[in-house]
C-alpha cells in the first residue's frame, strides 16, 4: 500500500480520497475549508495542516483544485510541490483546468525527473462516491502505467488520451458536447410542450430514435422519464451550471488558442452564462430547460 497526499477535499476530491483510504492506502488530506478536512477525518483519513505537510514524504500526490491558477500556485516555484517532492513521487492532478497550465506543470515535473499525469474526471459527485468515475489521462506511457492502479481505485473507466495536457483536452471537448446537447434536448422538450406533446411521449420516441443521446436517456431535463435525473429533485446539482460554464469557457479559450471554429460551443457558453447569472449558478446544469422555458 502507498502513502498518499491528497490536496482538495471538496465535493469531488473528498469522496475520491475516501476511496483511496478504503483501498488500504495511508492518505493524508488537506483542504482550505476546515469542514472538508473534518469530513475526511470522520471517514478514516489522516489530516494535514497544509498542502506541504500533506505532500511530505509520500509516494503519490493527488490534487483536485478549482482552476489552473491554483494548480500552478501549488506545484510551481521554489516552495511548490514539485520542488519539495522526494525523488520517485508520482503526481496526479485531477483538476479540470486549461491545457496550457496542465502542460506547463507537467513540463516542470519532467524537468525535476518526476512522473506526472493530468487526469480530470467525468461522472459527478455520485461517480466520485461510488468509485465509478471516468478518468481522461494525459502523460507519458510510463506515468500512465504508474498512475493507473490508483485511478482504478477511484474510477471505473481509465483512458490514456495521450501526452501531457491531453487529459484536459479530452475533458473540455467532452463537456462542450454535453453542454451543447443538453441545450438541444431542453429546447426540444420546450418546443414539444408548446405544441401540446406529452414529454413522456417525446422521450419514448427520441430515446429510441435519432435524437438519442446521454442528455436525453441518462440525464433527461424533464421530471419523470429518467427517475434518477436531477429534474426529479428540483434540479439539485450533480453537476452545477457554474461548473458547466467553467468547462465551456475553458473549451472556448482552447479553441481560440488552437484556431478551432466552435460556434455552437460559443453559443452554449453564452447561454449558460446567462443562466448562471440569473441566480441559478448552483443549480444543476440540466435546469437550463427552465431558463429556456422562461424566455
Amino acid at each position: 500500500m502507498a502513502r498518499i497526499g491528497f490536496i482538495g477535499l471538496g465535493n469531488m476530491g473528498g469522496p475520491m480520497a475516501v476511496n483511496l483510504v478504503k483501498a488500504g492506502h495511508t492518505v493524508a488530506g488537506f483542504d482550505v475549508t476546515p469542514d472538508a478536512v473534518t469530513r475526511f477525518s470522520g471517514a478514516g483519513g489522516a489530516t494535514a495542516k497544509s498542502a506541504a505537510e500533506a505532500a511530505a514524504n509520500v509516494d503519490v500526490i493527488v490534487t483536485m483544485l478549482p482552476a489552473g491558477a491554483h494548480v500552478r500556485d501549488i506545484y510551481l516555484g521554489d516552495k511548490g510541490l514539485i520542488a519539495q517532492a522526494k525523488p520517485g513521487t508520482l503526481l496526479i492532478d485531477s483538476s479540470t483546468i486549461d491545457v496550457d497550465s496542465a502542460r506547463a506543470v507537467a513540463s516542470a515535473a519532467q524537468a525535476k525527473g518526476l512522473l506526472m499525469v493530468d487526469a480530470p474526471v467525468s461522472g459527478g459527485v455520485g461517480g466520485a462516491q461510488g468509485g465509478t468515475l471516468t478518468f481522461m489521462v494525459g502523460g507519458s506511457d510510463e506515468a500512465f502505467a504508474k498512475a493507473k492502479p490508483f485511478l482504478e481505485q477511484m474510477g471505473k473507466t481509465i483512458v490514456h488520451a495521450g501526452g501531457p495536457g491531453n487529459g484536459q483536452a479530452a475533458k473540455i471537448c467532452n463537456n462542450m458536447i454535453l453542454g451543447i446537447s443538453m441545450i438541444g434536448v431542453s429546447e426540444a422538450f420546450v418546443l414539444g410542450e408548446k405544441l401540446g406533446l406529452d414529454p413522456q411521449k417525446l422521450f419514448d420516441i427520441s430515446s429510441k430514435s435519432s435524437g438519442q443521446c446521454w442528455s436525453m436517456t441518462s440525464y433527461c431535463p424533464v421530471p419523470g422519464p429518467v427517475p434518477t435525473s436531477p429534474a426529479n429533485r428540483d434540479y439539485a446539482p450533480g453537476f452545477t451550471a457554474a461548473m458547466m460554464l467553467k468547462d465551456l469557457r475553458l473549451a472556448q479559450d482552447a479553441a481560440k488558442t488552437a484556431g478551432a471554429h466552435t460556434p455552437l460551443g460559443a453559443d452554449a457558453a453564452k447561454i449558460y452564462a446567462a443562466y448562471a447569472e440569473s441566480g441559478e449558478a448552483g443549480r444543476d446544469f440540466s435546469g437550463i430547460i427552465r431558463y429556456l422555458r422562461e424566455r
